[in-house]
C-alpha cells in the first residue's frame, strides 16, 4: 500500500501532528507522510476578525497547492481573535482540500481573560503575550493558550485535530456529499 501525503501549511510540530493524526484517524486504511510548508497567510500575523482569520486560512490552503501540487491531501490552520457577544475568544480556522473539494471550519472559541485581550487589541499576538504572562518560552509550539487556560485538559493539538477530523466527514463520504450541493 502506498504512502498518502499530506502537506500541511506550516512547519509548527503542534500543527503536523495535528494534520497527520486527524488523517490517520480519519483513513485508517493508509499510511501517511506529512510535508511542511511555510507558506504567507497574506493577514496580520495576529487576526483580529474571524473573517480575516477564516482569510488567512484559505490563503495558506492556495499557497500550499502551489507549493506542493503532488500531494493527495493539503491542510491549513489559521488561529485568530475576536469577540463573540462581546467575549474574547481565540479560536482557529482549520481549511482542508485534496485538489477537488475543500472545506474550511472553525474550532470552538475559548474564552479569554481581559488582561490578554487588551494586549492583543493594543497590537500584540497571542503566542509572545501568553509567554510573557505565563513566564514560558514558545507556547505556540506547545499546548498553546488553550493548554495552559484548560489546566491541560486540552491543547492545541487537540482542538486543531478534533476541528479537522470533523470538516474530513465529507472526504469520507463523498456520495452524501456532492460536489455541487457544498
Amino acid at each position: 500500500m502506498s504512502q498518502a501525503v499530506v502537506a500541511v501549511a506550516s512547519h509548527n510540530p503542534v500543527k503536523i501532528r495535528a494534520a497527520e493524526q486527524a488523517l490517520a484517524h480519519s483513513f485508517a486504511d493508509r499510511p501517511w507522510q506529512s510535508r511542511a510548508h511555510a507558506v504567507p497567510s497574506g493577514v496580520a500575523e495576529q487576526p483580529m476578525s474571524h473573517e480575516e482569520t477564516r482569510q488567512g486560512a484559505l490563503n495558506r490552503l492556495a499557497a500550499l497547492r502551489q507549493a506542493d501540487p503532488e500531494a493527495d491531501y493539503y491542510v491549513a490552520f489559521e488561529g485568530g481573535y475576536d469577540r463573540l457577544d462581546g467575549v474574547p475568544c481565540t479560536f482557529a480556522y482549520v481549511a482542508v482540500s485534496d485538489g477537488h473539494r475543500t472545506r474550511v471550519g472553525r474550532s470552538a472559541p475559548l474564552p479569554l481573560p481581559p488582561v490578554i485581550a487588551t494586549r492583543l487589541e493594543a497590537g500584540e499576538e497571542l503566542g509572545p503575550v501568553m509567554d510573557d504572562l505565563f513566564q514560558q518560552h514558545n507556547i505556540k509550539q506547545r499546548g498553546g493558550a488553550i493548554g495552559i487556560l484548560t489546566g491541560g485538559l486540552m491543547d492545541r493539538a487537540s482542538l486543531y485535530q478534533d476541528t479537522l477530523i470533523l470538516q474530513l466527514a465529507p472526504f469520507r463520504f463523498p456520495e452524501l456529499y456532492p460536489l455541487n450541493a457544498e
